[in-house]
């Protein structure tokens, strides 16, 4: 109930105001700690001298995004822009042959970046989950494929498998491992897929085409091995009306909204405060809990960047990848929420979906999610935090159903059915809003550490009780119904899009 359902536009007015001046309040809190915490001798490391003519310093805690944007920018830069011109020459020259030029050009970048005994080390495991494929039993490639992942995950085979590496330079631990871990879920798709469609008769160069395409190589996002291939296989792709406009649009907003990072990070330290836990401490709730929540907004838009760049080159090349992740002011929900929507889909895909069906038992859904986040702390690397991440997630996806199942409870339903939609709407956006923190809290363990996660939990939940904790649910409410009401308006404009496509 509710779903379609809008509200009276003076509450509405009022969500607004009130979310407007609590994140202007709590930036203001965060603004003024960043100030007083520059020259703490804690910060020396992570704080540095920024920009010359802001005449501040910046926050540079986070090591891949400076490597990204100042020592390797010019290598990331020169790669991806020479794949474009030989894209571009390729399809000029020889459009029937663009996906083995892809391949070359991608595999001769690993081989110039990680030399060749790298690049061998990978053929291997793209030729094993080959041949587990030509046997066509799925459980077999999942289960080669996950020891593939594990063999880059635990030791003693990474230590082993990381003296491939030609030299050392700054990036060679993360390139290592996103390459070889992207590496074994695309070959795991391949052979799934083979599985599937006996038919198709896949080769060993369709794999190696789908694994060495470049911008998808080192970092994501991963698209399954039937979309990349059926796009790819395309001998004269026709682009629709006004995409190379599009495609232009998101690097220029890419490009922006690296410049708005690097400018943010003059003005607020919201990666340094959280290592300094007696002054992080010190800040007043509305602060904490908007330095909490802007840890969470800046790893999104740190992956909206990172696969909005990728993705402008592959939609050059007439792909249609994976969109970057749903934006963690929209979450509300933990069915919804992931940072990497290329990896969502392959688990979606191979593992959850193919274990939990419909995702409305109880026990299925268990089993689906049980496997699914243990396949993912073996992408993410067993340790304890991942461990406590991988659990609390867990619980979090069971509980909503559990607390869809009991609302679907005869008494309950009743309850419900006795409100109007718009008392209906205003109930679960409540629920909305708890869940909301629930998300936060659940994934700020890994994001930053567990001790400011205990130390937000404290202040917002003991400490501030009351008045902080329905403050700060109160201002997270009016967000929720203001994100509703977007949903609602889009679901409204594809149903009188779906309806004029059937009258035409």
């Amino acid at each position: 109930m509710g779903i379609r359902t809008t509200l009276p536009t003076a509450e509405l007015g009022l969500y607004s105001l009130v979310l407007s001046g609590a994140l202007a309040y709590a930036g203001r809190g965060l603004l003024e700690a960043s100030q007083d915490g520059a020259h703490r001798k804690a910060f020396r490391e992570s704080v540095r001298p920024g920009w010359e003519y802001i005449g501040r310093k910046m926050d540079v805690a986070d090591f891949e995004w400076v490597m990204w944007f100042t020592s390797f920018r010019n290598v990331i830069v020169f790669a991806l822009s020479g794949h474009v011109l030989f894209a571009k020459l390729c399809t000029m020259v020889a459009p029937q042959l663009r996906s083995w030029m892809y391949a070359v050009y991608g595999a001769l970048a690993v081989l110039g970046t990680m030399g060749p005994w790298y690049l061998l080390l990978l053929f291997g495991h793209c030729v094993s989950l080959y041949v587990a494929s030509l046997l066509g039993q799925p459980w077999l490639c999942l289960g080669l494929g996950l020891v593939s992942l594990a063999s880059f995950k635990l030791d003693p085979l990474i230590s082993w498998q990381s003296g491939f590496v030609t030299g050392t330079f700054d990036l060679q631990e993360v390139l290592f491992h996103g390459g070889s871990g992207f590496t074994v879920l695309r070959c795991t798709s391949f052979a799934l897929e083979s599985c599937a469609h006996p038919d198709r008769r896949y080769s060993l160069a369709d794999l190696l085409k789908y694994n060495f395409y470049l911008p998808f190589f080192f970092f994501g996002p991963i698209m399954t091995f039937d979309r990349f291939h059926a796009q790819m296989s395309q001998v004269e792709p026709v682009r629709q009306e006004g995409e190379l406009w599009r495609i232009r649009a998101q690097a220029g907003l890419s490009v922006v909204t690296i410049i708005a990072v690097d400018i943010f990070f003059h003005f607020f330290y919201i990666l340094t405060i959280p290592s300094d836990l007696k002054f992080a401490n010190r800040l007043p709730d509305s602060a904490l809990a908007g330095l909490a929540y802007s840890n969470l907004v800046y790893d999104w838009v740190k992956a909206a960047v990172l696969f909005g760049v990728v993705n402008t080159v592959a939609r050059l090349d007439h792909l249609d990848p994976p969109q970057p992740p749903k934006c963690i002011t929209a979450l509300y929900v933990f069915a919804e929420t992931h940072f990497d929507r290329g990896i969502n889909d392959w688990l979606c895909k191979y593992v959850y979906d193919h274990i939990g069906g419909e995702h409305s038992e109880v026990i299925p859904e268990l089993g689906a999610t049980v496997a699914t986040f243990a396949i993912t702390t073996l992408w993410l690397g067993p340790c304890d935090i991942v461990y406590l991440w991988s659990f609390l997630n867990c619980f979090g996806l069971n509980f909503e159903l559990w607390v869809q199942k009991l609302a679907e409870w005869g008494p309950l339903a009743q309850i419900e059915a006795s409100l109007s939609e718009q008392m209906s709407r205003r109930v679960r956006a409540l629920f909305g809003a708890m869940n909301f923190w629930a998300i936060i809290m659940y994934n700020l363990v890994s994001l930053n550490s567990l001790e400011f996660t205990e130390l937000v939990a404290r202040r917002l939940l003991l400490t501030g009780f009351p008045q902080t904790t329905l403050a700060v649910l109160f201002v997270t409410y009016c967000g929720v119904q203001l994100v509703k009401e977007r949903e609602r308006t889009m679901a409204l404009e594809e149903d009188q899009k779906q309806d004029k496509e059937k009258l035409e």
